[in-house]
């Protein structure tokens, strides 16, 4: 994801990084081609003049434009619930981290808490990778001692088994005294948070928007811009390819957008910034333990300008 400052409105029509435009300029570029090609035939194909004119053509992008903003809520939504999803990842993970720092005759002391520490930044950190499709070893290789980086290499779902590490330090933490019956219960309720958060992501990743929904919306916008120019050819005449690739541009770019944010924890410009926010929590939960972990400003961000 692209973090940006608030740009000058004159500035923000000149903003082409993270902006969708780069990836329709092929498909612009074939409409205003089509475009000039029916204004210099003045919408005739094979002595055949296509007998469009506007009144259609506006009602018919009247409806077109309110099944984009449908689209559009319903990918917002999704991208909306991932980061809601993130931020209780956040608050709890500093829950977490405060009731292990704030227990009572703890064995073990900071060592012990430390521990712990880097178990809920393993879990943070292999969330991401499963839910970007990407190798977790390096990020879990400075957190995890030998054992536990095998067993947890060797799994297909490796926050869960995360989980079960984490519960494990809980467990033995009561077996050795440091904690009574009362408090491994305030632990557990946090643990079910985590749970809700990994199924919630989960849930985003594994039931996209209808497939054939999304053809249907897709095949009706290019089919639009498409007759476009035969209906404006008559009333605008040069100006036609103007108006066409201005109009396609929104059309087209409100459909790029919802497909970028439709699954928000991917690497495109405007999904999620995963990676600032597995930096920060990372980061949160060892200053609470009087531990600093520095970490560079590009690194800390995905794309920054």
């Amino acid at each position: 994801m692209i973090i940006r400052k608030k740009e000058h409105w004159f500035r923000m029509l000149f903003v082409w990084h993270g902006s969708v435009l780069p990836a329709l300029l092929p498909r612009l570029g074939l409409l205003l081609i089509l475009s000039l090609l029916v204004t210099y035939f003045h919408g005739i194909i094979l002595s055949f003049k296509v007998p469009l004119n506007p009144a259609p053509l506006t009602l018919f992008g009247f409806v077109l434009a309110l099944f984009l903003g449908f689209r559009n809520n319903a990918s917002y939504d999704r991208f909306w619930e991932g980061r809601k999803l993130w931020g209780a990842l956040l608050n709890t993970s500093r829950a977490l981290t405060r009731q292990a720092i704030t227990l009572k005759n703890t064995k073990g002391g900071q060592a012990s808490v430390h521990n712990f520490v880097q178990l809920l930044g393993a879990f943070v950190y292999a969330l991401k990778h499963q839910l970007r499709g990407t190798d977790a070893y390096k990020d879990l290789r400075s957190r995890l001692n030998d054992d536990q980086l095998k067993l947890v290499t060797a799994s297909k779902y490796k926050p869960a088994v995360m989980m079960r590490l984490l519960a494990e330090w809980v467990q033995k933490s009561k077996d050795e005294g440091s904690l009574d019956s009362i408090q491994q219960a305030r632990f557990d309720e946090n643990f079910d948070k985590l749970s809700d958060i990994l199924g919630g992501c989960e849930r985003i990743i594994s039931t996209p928007i209808p497939y054939s929904y999304r053809v249907l919306l897709h095949r009706t916008v290019y089919i639009y811009c498409f007759l476009l120019p035969f209906g404006l050819v008559d009333s605008l005449g040069w100006f036609t390819p103007l108006i066409v690739v201005f109009v396609a541009y929104t059309f087209v770019a409100f459909e790029a957008i919802a497909d970028e944010i439709e699954e928000p924890f991917g690497t495109d410009a405007n999904d999620l910034a995963l990676n600032s926010m597995c930096v920060m929590i990372d980061e949160t939960i060892h200053e609470m333990v009087g531990e600093h972990i520095a970490v560079s400003p590009k690194k800390a961000q995905n794309i920054i300008d």
